[in-house]
């Protein structure tokens, strides 16, 4: 499944400052679709090269960090359990600065 996935707001430099990577994730045991807790998985394993705790606590996005799929936000759709279809565009925007 080809996704675009963009990175904001400093999260970008958590994976080598890359904004847009344009990635393709093939389903796990054989499911047939693809949700966010899949994606955040992936993300985190092939992805943040430094730091995972500023982005992901858990299994999910820690908090302060928006997630829009096709510029609607996660938490409208299900978030972990959002069914992901191909082409779809994530975005991670971290609304955190400073300490």
């Amino acid at each position: 499944m080809q996704l675009t996935l963009e990175f904001g707001g400093g999260l970008e430099l958590l994976c080598d400052s890359k904004k847009i990577r344009n990635i393709n994730i093939e389903q796990q045991n054989g499911e047939d679709k693809l949700i966010m807790k899949d994606l955040l998985s992936w993300v985190r394993t092939n992805l943040i090269k430094e730091r995972p705790e500023m982005f992901m606590k858990g299994d999910t996005v820690r908090p302060g960090v928006l997630v829009l799929v096709n510029d609607c936000d996660w938490e409208l759709s299900g978030q972990l359990n959002t069914s992901l279809e191909e082409k779809d565009v994530v975005v991670f925007i971290s609304t955190l600065h400073g300490g």
